[in-house]
């Protein structure tokens, strides 16, 4: 039920959905005798399309997200295991297309594969099913195991967690199917923007892990004052920021965490 709300929710959460939606709205009204209001809409929907997409607000949203866990500092010696959130795959596209198809988390496989060569007794967990409410096809880690074994990662390392469906779910399952024994040191990889609501999941699943944030979409600082190259690209980041805000907020409201923010 939690799922299938939070999907729901999420989609009219998005502002590049939500404000859009405003302007259909706006549209249908003209048809009716509230044109002033139906014209109001439009205008708005406008607008705030534009400040979302145009404006540093992706960025500004953004940033404090990829600020909170700094780099991963490799001098404390190697870990044990590694678990690799999916979201850098797309499920339905390489179902279709027989073959591994990347988005633009990819660096979250990368990263993985890069942390998979240098510790070579570190175990690999790669956590992701399938996340779409309806139509879904494929399951992402078992797309993901495919593409580290084709870049040289042994199948032996490789462990697919296929059930998860959200961050709260890939902690959960995470922590079931990687069994950590005391002291022993696992990374978590996924998007820096991505790791406070990661690290909340995990923590509230009793899984310690130390973040490996990769994937950033900021330079740093100095993009919260720098508007986006294009309003596609600053759609997408302010979408991805609202996600990121929103969810720390439901998934602490509902009970499934205990940090709203938490740092490292």
């Amino acid at each position: 039920m939690f799922f299938t709300l939070s999907k729901i929710l999420g989609f009219f959460a998005l502002p590049s959905n939500l404000l859009m939606a405003i302007g259909l709205v706006g549209l249908v009204l003209l048809l009716t005798r509230f044109t002033r209001l139906a014209s109001w809409l439009i205008v708005t929907s406008l607008v705030l399309i534009a400040v979302a997409g145009w404006s540093p607000l992706g960025n500004a949203l953004i940033l404090p997200l990829e600020q909170r866990f700094p780099p991963w500092d490799a001098s404390r010696g190697p870990p044990d295991g590694i678990v690799i959130l999916g979201g850098a795959i797309a499920e339905d596209v390489s179902a279709a297309r027989g073959a591994v198809a990347l988005n633009e988390a990819a660096e979250r496989m990368t990263a993985g594969v890069e942390l998979a060569r240098r510790y070579p007794d570190a175990r690999i967990v790669l956590s992701g099913g399938n996340s779409a409410l309806i139509f879904g096809d494929g399951v992402e880690a078992v797309f993901a195991a495919q593409q580290l074994e084709a870049l040289g990662v042994a199948h032996e390392r490789i462990t697919a967690e296929e059930q998860s469906r959200n961050t709260i779910e890939n902690a959960v399952f995470s922590r079931l199917v990687a069994n950590p024994k005391p002291g022993e040191r696992w990374l978590l990889v996924t998007s820096a923007y991505h790791m406070p609501r990661a690290m909340a999941a995990f923590r509230a699943a009793d899984f310690a892990v130390e973040a490996y944030p990769v994937d950033w979409r900021t330079r740093g600082p100095i993009d919260a004052v720098w508007p986006s190259a294009s309003l596609g690209d600053g759609l997408r980041r302010t979408d991805a920021a609202v996600r990121e805000w929103v969810g720390l907020l439901a998934y602490r409201l509902a009970g499934k965490t205990t940090e709203l923010f938490p740092g490292s």
